[in-house]
């Protein structure tokens, strides 16, 4: 059995949290997914090659907890805004992804708060040291979101192993420069298992 988390945020008049979901949970969620990941605009930002429908999305998250990732859905006073996750995990290092889904709540720093959740959870209860991130060049968005949780331009081949495109921007971020960068936020973010443990698919 793997225990699963909850990362909690009171932030800027909002509640926001981090679930890391059961596959019945994300059942309830993945139709709404789906949309997210088929918008147009998202499809083209996350090089998305087929369209996704509920049954895609389940199997998505099933293969990343099989695989030793640990995927989240993401909530802003209740309402389920989109996803993020961590992958690929090797030793101390892992990639970060991350999605809010819906376009009328982007650019409105949703992305910066949940990515400061997540790296409270990589870097502290985890224990992860380096994350690595990799980001189409058009995606201004989440290029100033990844730099706003501190973020630089890695071109070492550690980091451009994570990229699809030739022409793919990769960033990443140890845990002493995010400590540096949000120290006094992660103070406020609360971590915690959830209680509910599930079996590796």
């Amino acid at each position: 059995m793997t225990e699963l988390h909850m990362v909690e945020w009171r932030e800027n008049d909002a509640d926001l949290r981090l679930i890391e979901p059961t596959l019945d949970e994300v059942r309830v969620h993945a139709a709404m997914l789906a949309e997210f990941y088929n918008e147009p605009v998202n499809r083209a930002l996350l090089t998305n090659e087929h369209e996704f429908d509920a049954d895609d999305v389940i199997l998505q998250f099933a293969e990343m907890r099989e695989e030793g990732g640990h995927p989240f859905l993401l909530f802003a006073d209740g309402a389920m805004m989109g996803d993020s996750d961590l992958r690929r995990i090797e030793g101390r290092t892992a990639e970060f992804a991350i999605l809010v889904g819906a376009r009328a709540r982007q650019a409105k720093g949703f992305g910066t708060r949940f990515g400061v959740m997540m790296h409270a959870f990589a870097f502290g209860p985890l224990g992860l040291e380096r994350l690595y991130a990799s980001v189409r060049p058009e995606n201004a968005g989440s290029l100033r979101m990844l730099g706003k949780v501190g973020y630089v331009v890695d071109t070492s081949p550690a980091a451009r192993r994570f990229a699809e495109e030739d022409d793919d921007v990769c960033m990443s971020v140890d845990a002493a420069a995010f400590a540096r960068l949000h120290g006094g936020e992660v103070g406020g973010i609360r971590v915690t298992e959830r209680g509910i443990g599930e079996r590796r698919p």
